[in-house]
């Protein structure tokens, strides 16, 4: 995700080929979405037409902006919302950035007193800690990512629980699975991934652990917060990262979560290995990683409603989300919560048809669309975007 923090560029008015750009995805996968590749020559490609723009918005769905403020956040604005958007900018932003900068020094400051004698390597999982400074650093991070929220303008979070009563009364029968004689926490919660929002309501509701580049270990604030998570961290960057290693320690983690309420749930967005976000609407395949360990799973769908300006972190560059969220007097997010999903021996034995079967569970009851593009589609999205500032504002519409 931290790649997709780069701020967007518009040096080039000009269209890639889309060949081209497969190629470009295929080859560098690390490269930073809605950048533009400044280095290339752009005098001999022809800037992409509307019909075509129409056309890749029908093919890549699940990543298309289609709130008030247009493809990349950038479409003309009405009066009013422009009105709106300054005196926010010059009353409710200020407050937030201020106290959001506080919350998270606080939060800060209470890991770093928390870990103090424990030993402050790179690697080091404040995870495992137990005791009161385990109970302090889970208190007061659900408290202060809540907190958080609601300084984002998320003053109210409802939550759905879809229990096997609802389902009973649905007459949906085949979903409903007899539960093992013993029972068994599940040891990972699977979510679709929406926004970089999704990581404070999770941690504000059960504190888990997630995956996270290796460099985040690093950044000042975040690092200890990270570890005090206990994130697994992974080179993404580099091309030689073990993955069966990754795989493993996830694995282990699940397991661990299950048999034990010490530890932490692993929290994953198995749509990829990145994280892609999409728009809300859609559910992108899910990868087999969190479905390794055969231990019983806790789906979760979040959904951004809005009016104006989308929470969902699609296609627009991180900085910009940012200043137009915080300037939005009110976000909405609605989570629905599924039942325990117990594997049958069956998906226990195919951890693929354990996530197709998880997958279309939670497409079916969310009302989520199911899409087969990944991050490579986004990266040429991305790309076709940046070849096109030329337009103004497309009318967007729901692709069947």
């Amino acid at each position: 995700m931290e790649s997709e923090l780069k701020d967007l560029t518009t040096t080039t008015n000009n269209h890639i080929p889309e060949s081209s750009l497969d190629d470009a995805a295929s080859s560098n996968p690390d490269r930073p979405l809605l950048t533009s590749d400044s280095s290339s020559s752009t005098s001999s490609v022809p800037s992409i037409t509307a019909a075509e723009l129409v056309e890749m918005e029908k093919k890549y769905a699940a990543y298309v902006r289609r709130d008030v403020y247009g493809t990349m956040g950038r479409g003309p604005l009405p009066i009013v919302e422009k009105l709106l958007l300054g005196v926010a900018s010059v009353t409710l932003l200020p407050i937030r950035v201020f106290a959001a900068i506080a919350i998270l020094v606080v939060y800060y400051v209470i890991c770093r007193v928390c870990t103090l004698f424990v030993g402050d390597g790179a690697e080091e999982d404040y995870g495992r800690l137990r005791g009161v400074r385990r109970d302090v650093i889970v208190a007061s991070g659900s408290f202060l990512s809540r907190l958080m929220l609601f300084v984002f303008g998320f003053h109210w979070i409802p939550v759905t629980d879809r229990g096997i009563d609802d389902r009973e009364k649905s007459g949906d029968e085949s979903k409903i699975k007899d539960l093992p004689d013993e029972h068994e926490r599940p040891g990972v919660i699977i979510s679709n991934h929406v926004s970089y929002l999704d990581i404070l309501y999770h941690m504000s509701s059960s504190f888990p652990s997630f995956v996270a580049k290796r460099s985040v270990a690093k950044l000042p604030l975040v690092g200890i917060i990270s570890k005090c998570l206990g994130c697994v961290f992974v080179q993404r960057e580099s091309k030689s990262t073990d993955l069966r290693g990754v795989s493993g320690v996830v694995t282990e983690r699940i397991k661990e979560a299950t048999e034990s309420d010490l530890a932490p749930p692993m929290m994953l967005f198995p749509v990829n290995v990145e994280g892609t976000t999409t728009n809300g609407d859609y559910l992108l395949p899910f990868k087999t990683g969190a479905f390794l360990a055969k231990a019983p799973v806790l789906p979760i769908i979040l959904r951004y409603p809005y009016q104006r300006f989308s929470p969902a972190w699609d296609s627009i560059s991180g900085f910009r989300h940012v200043i137009l969220l915080l300037c939005q007097f009110t976000n909405h997010i609605e989570v629905t919560r599924f039942p325990v999903y117990y594997p049958s021996k069956e998906e226990k034995d195919d951890p693929k048809l354990y996530a197709s079967n998880v997958r279309r569970l939670m497409a079916d009851e969310g009302k989520l669309i199911m899409s087969d593009i990944g991050l490579p589609e986004k990266r040429i999205y991305h790309a076709a975007l940046n070849g096109n500032n030329s337009f103004d504002r497309v009318s967007h519409q729901k692709a069947d």
